[in-house]
């Protein structure tokens, strides 16, 4: 039974940072790309990053580049997303997601956690 579970989030002021974490079992994580998502009040859920099955290659949304930054450690079948100068728009439901194929296609993930709450207050 594959499991995805997230950690790290909370609340925090803006311009502050947080790691969340997310651990995948029951899969063979480094055949997996993983990626975050992020859900609004009231907002479609929009990709965030993306990671290679390697960690070579990575994506990320325009609204987080160069403030946000994924890595993984396939030893420990563990994803990373480290989020710095956090804004209140940030202010979302995040969830990490793994795929089977390429890329991180929002609506093709295979395995989806149920997500940590990231509250940036101004």
């Amino acid at each position: 039974q594959v499991q995805v579970v997230e950690s790290g989030g909370g609340l925090v002021q803006a311009g502050g940072s947080l790691r969340l974490s997310c651990t995948a079992s029951g899969l063979t994580f480094d055949t997996y790309a993983m990626g975050w998502f992020r859900q609004a009040p009231g907002k479609e859920r929009e990709g965030v990053s993306c990671i290679s099955r390697s960690g070579g290659s990575t994506y990320y949304a325009d609204s987080v580049k160069g403030r946000f930054t994924i890595s993984r450690d396939n030893a420990k079948n563990t994803v990373y997303l480290q989020m710095n100068s956090l804004k209140p728009d940030d202010t979302a439901m995040y969830y990490c997601a793994a795929h089977g194929g390429a890329g991180c296609p929002d609506y093709g993930m295979d395995y989806w956690g149920k997500g940590t709450l990231v509250t940036i207050s101004s």
